[in-house]
């Protein structure tokens, strides 16, 4: 049996094109798989605050926290264990304005802690999530993939490997402000690909 967190970043809900991707990866994962533990976390209906000196005076190794550090501690840590007790990973990442949404960014920032996720050697950082495999769910409103214009995709895999994850698997869904059919055959085109990856 494995486990699999699955986490939400699209402020869009129901209209969310990469929500209804996830929702389509879970019904085929279980069918599929129907031992397998879900953990749904939705990053924008369980907000993550955004990273500050407060919050990163929290995460350092002293005894001295006020009340509020050692809850925003306690958080990062009930992620940490969370990540950490998975064994697939799959994150919704549509794009706004060419980057990942500011609910994932903060996810990230409250993950990425050494010691726990990674740690610092003499020959660099080497990440500490090892032997996971990661699919990242990106919707688009226009055409981005390989092209310059394409950020999200070397940020999340650097991200992603920096903490151990190097198994990745992307499936896009692209063009979806373009019109209806053009909506219609991404999300087809994203539903084929995750078959093609669950089967």
């Amino acid at each position: 049996m494995s486990k699999v967190l699955l986490l939400k970043s699209s402020i869009l809900a129901d209209y969310s094109h990469s929500n209804k991707m996830a929702d389509y990866f879970v019904q085929q994962w279980q069918e599929k798989n129907p031992d397998d533990e879900f953990t749904i976390r939705d990053l924008v209906n369980q907000p993550i605050p955004a990273i500050d000196g407060e919050i990163l005076a929290a995460f350092a190794p002293t005894d001295t926290k006020t009340e509020q550090q050692q809850a925003h501690l306690n958080l990062s840590n009930q992620l940490i264990d969370e990540i950490k007790q998975s064994d697939v990973l799959v994150i919704t990442a549509p794009m706004y304005n060419f980057a990942v949404p500011s609910q994932l960014k903060h996810y990230f920032d409250f993950i990425a802690r050494s010691g726990h996720t990674f740690k610092y050697t003499e020959q660099g950082p080497v990440g500490l999530l090892n032997n996971k495999r990661a699919y990242v769910l990106t919707s688009r409103g226009g055409i981005y993939k390989d092209t310059p214009t394409d950020i999200m995709v070397p940020y999340i895999t650097l991200f992603l490997n920096f903490i151990g994850i190097k198994d990745i698997e992307f499936v896009f869904a692209e063009g979806t402000s373009l019109g209806a059919e053009s909506a219609e055959k991404a999300q087809s085109h994203a539903r084929n690909h995750i078959d093609s990856l669950i089967a």
